[in-house]
């Protein structure tokens, strides 16, 4: 099976989803803002506050240069991992990429409460995600598929998931 990567905003659901379908179907599983914190043995709040975010996503870059494998992988982004021309049309042409939409609500009430999200984290707020959402929608919706994530269980989304990459 092609490697699957989940892109979308923080709070979609990628990492959940992405380890759920992995073990599923017996796939590896890499996050990568997880394999970032693990080879620079800081937490990606860290990163951004002593190195700031242009730093942080050529670390992301990199490290979804050094992972990547055409088959058998599902990736999950970080939420602007998407954003980079260059990542977002490699793993458009090598990989089936799939946009977990979600609601800004949904997001909120997923992330109200997190303290990891370095972009978020002193403005969390519904209108604040709105307006990061307005900002990457346009690179998400050029993912191959789109799956919805509101008000689904995580066996329904990885349904939908494995049905969108056997097409592609």
């Amino acid at each position: 099976m092609k490697t699957i990567v989940l892109t979308g905003m923080s709070g979609s659901g990628k990492s959940t989803v992405g380890k759920f379908l992995a073990e599923k179907r017996k796939l590896k599983f890499i996050d990568i803002d997880e394999q970032i914190v693990l080879n620079e043995n800081k937490s990606i709040n860290e990163i951004f506050s002593e190195n700031g975010e242009n730093f942080f996503r050529a670390l992301e870059v990199q490290t979804i240069k050094n992972v990547f494998e055409p088959e058998n992988l599902v990736i999950s982004l970080g939420g602007g991992a998407f954003e980079n021309d260059r990542t977002r049309n490699f793993l458009l042409n090598n990989s089936t990429v799939i946009y977990l939409q979600t609601s800004p609500e949904t997001i909120f009430n997923r992330l109200k409460n997190s303290t990891d999200r370095p972009l978020l984290n002193n403005n969390m707020n519904l209108s604040a995600i709105k307006k990061l959402l307005d900002l990457r929608k346009k690179n998400y919706e050029l993912a191959h598929f789109t799956v919805i994530t509101d008000n689904k269980n995580i066996n329904d989304l990885a349904g939908e998931i494995l049905k969108c990459a056997n097409l592609k």
